[in-house]
């Protein structure tokens, strides 16, 4: 199974969160049953985004790399060119 960056986002306010998992289906619904506490009080989420890669190294080194733009554009421009 591969490692994956995802991006989700919150239906009640629009934010968006980044996070990196290897069951991506077990981890949205841990997310949507409030059991992560910054999205928690932001629930529902809908998955907008997702790259996939071989290692959990390879994974959190590039949920590293988007969280360190700080930028909202940035994460944008990713979910518009998502294919999902």
């Amino acid at each position: 199974m591969p490692f994956v960056v995802y991006i989700i986002q919150s239906q009640k306010d629009g934010s968006y969160y980044v996070g990196s998992a290897q069951d991506i289906t077990g981890r949205i619904e841990r997310h949507n049953q409030g059991r992560s506490k910054y999205t928690k009080s932001k629930r529902p989420w809908k998955i907008v985004h997702i790259e996939e890669f071989d290692t959990r190294s390879e994974a959190h080194k590039r949920e590293r790399q988007i969280k360190s733009r700080k930028s909202l554009d940035y994460i944008e421009k990713l979910v518009r060119s998502s294919r999902l």
